[in-house]
């Protein structure tokens, strides 16, 4: 009995000073960057971004994008907010943007949005839409379909760009030696994830920022600048591939920190 007297002594010493400390140092920190991938990619197509951004002294989660269905998606990165205390700068790319703008939704935490080559998507609206509103993407051709069975046991189609494919549909400003890994490491998006429609977004909201990458062949420059004019985002371009991020980690990262320092 001693010893759990002892202990239980020691544990409340331990907590009262530390938690004051926390309370304290969390009025002066950072805000959190949440960064979620797109279709065809997955966490580690940030990793540059996080690099500077950890460098620069922010609190970094790159979430996994489940890349099953919006709705779904969406509901998942909505806990992992729920689950973050303090602001948060949420950042997309691709697929991932529609995922934020479901997401933060109600969300209080979240301060800003960053679309990175992505989809910015009004009520009702599908990422298959929103590529096809403009001409230039060259994604379909590309895509190699699996039959697949969905967790509440429906069928469904998951699809991957073909591997021979990958480097000039997705990340041509990107070495081949380094697509060629991304290609095998691909996450796959199901159709029904592309072609369901957007629930009310966060971007009418919450003050947006995008990059348009101009050489994307996954969506198309105009439908990027489309969607970032009728967002009022502040928006900068960069000479990219959709792979923006990968390609042009320092762009990315300059442009979340920019939305990062509006934040109070």
């Amino acid at each position: 009995m001693a010893t759990v007297a002892v202990a239980a002594g020691l544990l409340a010493a331990s907590v009262g000073p530390a938690s004051a400390g926390k309370a304290t140092s969390s009025q002066h920190r950072k805000p959190t960057v949440v960064l979620v991938h797109g279709a065809f990619a997955d966490s580690t197509s940030w990793n540059d971004v996080v690099k500077k951004l950890k460098r620069d002294g922010y609190p970094v989660v790159a979430a996994a994008n489940p890349l099953r269905g919006l709705s779904s998606d969406a509901a998942y990165l909505k806990d992992l907010l729920a689950s973050i205390d303090g602001p948060v700068v949420l950042a997309g790319h691709s697929y991932g943007g529609a995922v934020i703008s479901n997401a933060a939704h109600g969300a209080g935490n979240v301060k800003a949005l960053v679309y990175i080559a992505a989809f910015i998507p009004e009520k009702g609206e599908s990422a298959v839409e929103l590529s096809g509103k403009f001409p230039g993407s060259t994604l379909g051709e590309t895509l190699h379909p699996v039959p697949v069975s969905l967790p509440d046991g429906s069928q469904g189609t998951d699809l991957y760009i073909e591997q021979s494919k990958f480097h000039d549909q997705f990340a041509a400003d990107v070495p081949k030696a380094i697509t060629d890994l991304m290609a095998v490491t691909q996450r796959p998006v199901t159709s029904t994830a592309l072609e369901e429609g957007a629930s009310e977004p966060a971007w009418k909201t919450i003050p947006s920022w995008v990059l348009v990458a101009t050489e994307d062949l996954n969506i198309p420059p105009q439908a990027q600048r489309f969607m970032a004019e009728r967002a009022k985002a502040r928006t900068v371009e960069v000479r990219a591939s959709h792979a923006v991020s990968v390609s042009r980690p320092n762009d990315v990262a300059d442009i979340i920190e920019k939305a990062a320092r509006t934040v109070r």
